[in-house]
């Protein structure tokens, strides 16, 4: 997929691109995929500014994303913290549900005096939100960077620089807004990045040895993932498919590993009993998650941020979608098929039915398009 080559107008004024950057921040605070699908054009920036000191702030929750677990959250790159210098991190949800207690107060000052004590000269908003962009406003950075039309339109009132964004997918839209800041340059490189993605995403040494030593204990050689979990009921393909196929890949000598977090125990039950027992469970933190995720052959779920992951690992993926639009949200980079019917209607409210289309996709689909992407692996 590359980016759109097409002028867009606009009667926002041209934006010049800065002329020096040597300190950077982002702000993307959530969720996984999101992340995700921001790591490319933060490369891009850290192409184009290859001396500049990067920080990113980000949710705790997702900070493993940019930095492995108990690796330090700041100092040089390193394969355990790939592509920033600086990790700061904001538990916003946590905060907000005692936002006057004492140690709310004093973890929420520190933050915001390690974000002011970087003197960052420039800021890219990647996220869209209103919280984002105001906390993006009050790094104290002297330009601000957003979408012209964020996610929550409110949002470009904290903007000194507002983007035009471009591209149908969003990793290509978040590709057009940081390419304002250097202009042609950034251009070029995005192009590059678009054919050929970059994967910015920690190496844990301690984690990939664990996580071998665990596969080899279990006699897992080739196995594939599957996710039944979504963000949303509508976007959630029943559990008992994710069984039928789990036991079509089982059959055919493919190992299939459920991964599910906390609060979806009742769906790795439901997938294990359709399965009729082939299912194996797999838990554990986001660098736990990466090193299992790269050494999958197959990876099969919805629009969920483990499905980027494997996206980004260059992991063949089997999409399965309902109300969300694959063409701006989708695997992109790596060998895919991705599966939706015609009767779903692109929608983001967050309905507890699953999706009326993606009832009509069956198991023996999904196993169809595994068959397809394993090259033939499969039996049948």
């Amino acid at each position: 997929m590359s980016l759109e080559a097409g002028s867009v107008e606009s009667s926002h004024i041209e934006i010049e691109p800065e002329k020096k950057i040597d300190r950077l921040l982002i702000v993307r605070l959530s969720a996984m995929g999101d992340v995700i699908h921001t790591l490319p054009a933060v490369h891009a920036l850290q192409q184009a500014f290859p001396r500049a000191y990067i920080g990113w702030l980000i949710e705790e929750r997702w900070a493993e994303l940019l930095c492995a677990a108990g690796s330090p959250r700041r100092g040089p790159r390193s394969p355990q913290r790939p592509l920033v210098d600086e990790v700061h991190t904001v538990n916003l949800k946590a905060w907000g549900k005692s936002p006057f207690s004492m140690a709310t107060l004093q973890r929420a000052a520190t933050v915001w005096n390690d974000v002011r004590d970087a003197s960052y000269d420039a800021v890219v908003d990647l996220q869209g939100a209103i919280r984002s962009a105001v906390l993006a406003r009050l790094s104290g950075a002297r330009a601000v960077y957003g979408a012209a039309e964020p996610r929550e339109s409110p949002a470009s009132l904290w903007y000194t620089r507002k983007v035009v964004a471009r591209g149908k997918h969003v990793i290509e839209q978040n590709l057009s807004v940081a390419e304002a800041l250097v202009g042609g340059e950034m251009e070029r490189a995005a192009k590059d990045i678009s054919c050929d993605l970059p994967c910015d995403l920690p190496h844990d040494p301690q984690a990939e040895t664990r996580t071998e030593q665990a596969l080899a204990q279990h006699h897992v050689r080739d196995f594939a993932i599957l996710n039944p979990g979504a963000g949303w009921g509508a976007k959630r393909w029943p559990a008992e498919r994710y069984g039928e196929v789990a036991r079509g890949l089982a059959e055919a000598g493919i190992c299939p590993l459920v991964n599910y977090g906390p609060g979806e125990e009742d769906l790795f039950r439901a997938v294990l009993a359709a399965s009729g027992g082939m299912a194996r469970p797999t838990q554990g933190s986001v660098t736990e998650l990466i090193a299992l995720t790269r050494r999958a052959r197959i990876f099969i779920g919805g629009d969920t941020g483990p499905l980027h992951l494997a996206a980004a690992l260059r992991v063949p993926v089997v999409a399965i979608f309902g109300p969300t639009d694959p063409a701006r949200n989708g695997p992109y980079g790596t060998r895919s098929v991705v599966l939706r019917s015609a009767e779903s209607v692109t929608s983001h409210a967050r309905r507890a039915d699953p999706d009326e289309g993606l009832l009509s996709i069956g198991s023996d689909e999904v196993i169809a398009a595994a068959h397809t992407l394993l090259g033939g692996d499969l039996g049948g």
